[in-house]
């Protein structure tokens, strides 16, 4: 791609349908999160919302020896939350009324048989189970690639999705 050129984000994958956002030539850390049938055309968020883009024209970056990212960023509705998850480091859950609460996450374990589920421990008491789906929070037009299960050890579980984080 040329240095002005840009990725155009469809609203369906493929090259007719409406333009809803676009990539720069030289955008990274862009997280695809679903492939159409062919994995011709790969799901992407763009601003408050998620549209296709051409795999043809996206480059894999290597994530390493970890089958979900080092890092995420996750959040559910009802009541609202947020985790900002690091594998083998700190993983802190906050709500919107500022309160927060950090915990020490362990090793990302994978389930028994299973590619696309794991589990990840936080603190003494509480796990997040992972898992490698397209997932909605029902509040956005944004698309996530992992769906979380989140226990922190208070008898309510909760349901969101996560994405890669950047630093």
């Amino acid at each position: 791609m040329a240095a002005d050129d840009v990725l155009n984000i469809r609203a369906e994958p493929n090259a007719q349908a409406d333009k809803i956002g676009e990539l720069a030539h030289d955008a990274t850390d862009v997280e695809v999160v679903d492939l159409n049938d062919d994995a011709g055309w790969g799901l992407v968020n763009s601003g408050e919302g998620s549209g296709w883009v051409s795999m043809r024209f996206m480059t894999a970056q290597p994530v390493g020896d970890l089958p979900i990212a080092a890092r995420l960023s996750c959040g559910g509705t009802e009541p609202f939350w947020s985790l900002d998850l690091r594998q083998n480091g700190e993983a802190v859950y906050s709500t919107p009324d500022g309160s927060a609460l950090s915990f020490m996450a362990g090793e990302l374990v994978p389930a028994d048989g299973r590619r696309d589920r794991f589990l990840v421990t936080l603190g003494k008491n509480g796990w997040a189970v992972m898992r490698r789906t397209l997932c909605s929070d029902g509040m956005s037009d944004m698309a996530f690639g992992v769906d979380l299960d989140l226990y922190l050890g208070s008898g309510a579980l909760r349901s969101g999705c996560c994405s890669i984080a950047t630093d």
